[in-house]
């Protein structure tokens, strides 16, 4: 494509679509009052529409998602029905002029139709996003359409952008990128809070159904199955003694084997009993799909390490699942994480990875999301911008967990209320997180060692024997973005762990395997990635930036 502002129609057309992007007219620098005059196809759905001067024209405000900006499309009566055109919702492609509008007038350009190509129709008495204004809650009840909505239309928009940059900062700084499973038999977190994975009941209520159908034999069917295995194999002793021909001892004998052949099946079928299958007592994990317990994920982390251990700086981006019963505005039961692991890496070059990463994402989204950013602005949060611009460009306090203990007590000393205690040895919870970015140093902080009893079994654990190197990245709006550490490499010291928090060695025996093979010292760290977008967009609950959210009671689609 040739310079936005220079470029003729034909170079702005879509590359896989016979329509001009939206964005391709409105998002230039004349804001499209350089292409007046051209013939444009475009295509989208109408957000609003009116009819004029007694019906004779309609207003239509068209927007094909490719930007924040709608496109005014003017329709004679004579090139369509405007009964139809006008409904929101309604889908449209249509030829026309482009004109410069009169004077006065928000938009620089127009778009003068001249023959209407496709009309989707909508029957408003039952579409259900009408163009007042609705709440985001209200929209979560039609996930399958609010993308339809300037709101969530503008979050794909970033989300996509937080995404491509998430690829570009890492392709630029050499990790490579390795697809971890979804599907898992560690429990990396320790919590024991993750969706099992199993096929048995499907296959339990297959076999109830297909027991009911053709019920299973008997004893008495089974001992009749013996009695016709002895029955032939006396009639082969009988040929054999009569010396009979070797055709029809051979004759015999198959008869034997398909009498043996169906005692087995006879026996394993008078087994099957309806239900989940039990050995002493417990669910029997080896009838299962993968012979064994299976979850989905709860992170990459510990599978991503493996590559890191060998091709050096990799990172993984994909879902992760918690079931975790929470309602709050920060959980989802699905939800994406961003985590790179670094060969020959400390804590420290871990700290400089995230903070350089975080930087980046702000940078990226102000140099290439910006109308979406001031939609953001205008409609939700006044200083999500700035808060951007000073992360781009501040420098991340870091002080030690001891240290921001301290200063949190010293807070409640002054007259600080938080509804969790501060003690060394806590977790520290949003409002303490908050409290340090938002009020105390008023930008990004990272905190760093903290305890070991309070962090997973793979941080490597400090001299003091008391704290791991592990990280924690807090920012405004949010608290915690990232949390990382360097990885527990010494043998002797992760077995040690394991056994102390009460995990079994034997899931995570490969895991070890990284330490008994050529360990290295390493360090990573994990980004959720709605977090990021709630921290950019300034919106309040997590369940509106993710396209499609799970949470309890809640799976749509």
């Amino acid at each position: 494509m040739g310079d936005p502002v220079t470029a003729t129609m034909e170079e702005l057309k879509c590359e896989f679509s016979d329509r001009v992007p939206i964005r391709s007219i409105i998002s230039r620098g004349d804001g499209g009052s350089g292409l007046a005059g051209q013939k444009a196809r475009i295509g989208g759905w109408v957000k609003t529409g009116r009819k004029a001067d007694k019906d004779a024209f309609a207003f239509l405000e068209v927007n094909d998602g490719t930007c924040a900006g709608n496109i005014q499309v003017i329709v004679d009566a004579s090139v369509g029905e405007l009964g139809e055109v006008v409904m929101t919702g309604t889908c449209i492609v249509v030829d026309g002029l482009l004109k410069i509008p009169p004077p006065g007038t928000r938009q620089r350009v127009e778009l003068r139709a001249q023959k209407l190509l496709h009309v989707g129709p909508v029957d408003p008495s039952n579409y259900p996003l009408p163009k007042t204004r609705l709440t985001l809650e209200f929209l979560r009840d039609f996930v399958h359409l609010r993308s339809r909505t300037n709101t969530i239309s503008a979050v794909a928009r970033i989300r996509n952008s937080l995404a491509f940059a998430t690829h570009s900062f890492f392709n630029k700084h050499g990790f490579l990128y390795v697809h971890t499973p979804i599907i898992t038999t560690s429990d990396c977190e320790g919590a024991g809070e993750m969706f099992q994975v199993t096929s048995l009941f499907s296959e339990a209520e297959k076999l109830e159904k297909e027991l009911i159908q053709n019920p299973p034999p008997t004893e008495a069917d089974v001992e009749a199955a013996k009695l016709l295995v002895k029955e032939k194999g006396d009639i082969v002793s009988q040929l054999k003694s009569d010396k009979a021909s070797k055709q029809e001892i051979g004759a015999a004998v198959n008869e034997l084997k398909k009498a043996k052949d169906n005692v087995t099946k006879v026996e394993e079928r008078s087994k099957l009993k309806p239900g989940i299958p039990q050995n002493d007592g417990k669910v029997d994990y080896t009838k299962d799909f993968f012979a064994r317990q299976a979850f989905l994920t709860v992170s990459g982390q510990l599978q991503v390490e493996s590559y890191a251990c060998a091709l050096s700086s990799v990172y993984t981006f994909g879902p992760t699942f918690r079931a975790e019963n929470s309602h709050t505005s920060r959980h989802l039961a699905e939800f994406w994480m961003v985590e790179p692991e670094i060969a020959f890496a400390d804590l420290k070059d871990d700290m400089n990875c995230a903070e350089a990463y975080v930087k980046y994402l702000c940078q990226w989204l102000l140099d290439n999301c910006l109308e979406d950013m001031k939609f953001m602005v205008d409609k939700f949060d006044k200083g999500c911008i700035d808060r951007l611009e000073m992360v781009a460009s501040t420098p991340f306090i870091r002080v030690t967990y001891t240290e921001a203990v301290e200063i949190l007590e010293e807070a409640v000393k002054n007259g600080k209320k938080f509804e969790n205690e501060v003690k060394w040895g806590i977790d520290l919870a949003s409002e303490h997180e908050r409290y340090l970015t938002e009020v105390r140093f008023q930008k990004p902080v990272i905190v760093y060692n903290y305890p070991k009893d309070i962090k997973a079994f793979y941080m490597r654990l400090n001299d003091d024997l008391k704290t791991v190197a592990a990280m924690d990245v807090l920012v405004p709006k949010v608290g915690e973005l990232i949390g990382g550490s360097q990885r527990e490499e010494r043998l002797d010291v992760i077995q040690q762990r394991l056994k102390d928090i009460g995990l079994p060695p034997e899931p995570y025996e490969w895991y070890l395997d990284l330490r008994r093979f050529g360990t290295v010292k390493h360090a990573g760290f994990g980004l959720g990635f709605e977090r990021m977008i709630l921290f950019a967009t300034g919106l309040e609950n997590i369940r509106d930036v993710i396209p499609f959210p799970r949470y309890p009671g809640r799976a749509d689609l």
